[in-house]
């Protein structure tokens, strides 16, 4: 099976993810577990940091598309940071770009937050 890890922490107000491995169809239910946890504590800004992700496949892609509505409709978001170029063409490719904000580092998505106060 794919290595894949998911952690989570806080920044204030910011839950951030930390993917790491391989994000698959067999690996996405552990990213839909973390969706829910977050729901579940009502925490709707979030920050995906893919500095460790190597791969990520379009069942892993479609996580994504299955809460963003939800954050947004509760005054939050999910903001992307730290894509390998190889990622990032992934999301290019399928116009992830015009849905979602990309960061080049974690700290400048929290900071996009914190400035929308």
């Amino acid at each position: 099976m794919a290595d894949f890890d998911v952690n989570k922490h806080g920044v204030g107000a910011v839950s951030v993810l930390n993917v790491k491995g391989f994000l698959d169809a067999h690996t996405a239910p552990e990213l839909e577990n973390a969706f829910n946890t977050l729901l579940n504590e009502k925490q709707y800004k979030v920050v995906v940091n893919f500095k460790d992700l190597q791969y990520i496949s379009s069942a892993g892609l479609g996580v994504f598309m299955a809460y963003v509505e939800t954050m947004r409709e509760n005054n939050g978001d999910i903001k992307f940071s730290n894509l390998k170029d190889d990622v990032y063409n992934i999301f290019d490719l399928l116009g992830f770009p015009l849905l979602y904000e990309f960061y080049k580092d974690q700290t400048e998505a929290i900071e996009k937050y914190n400035q929308a106060k």
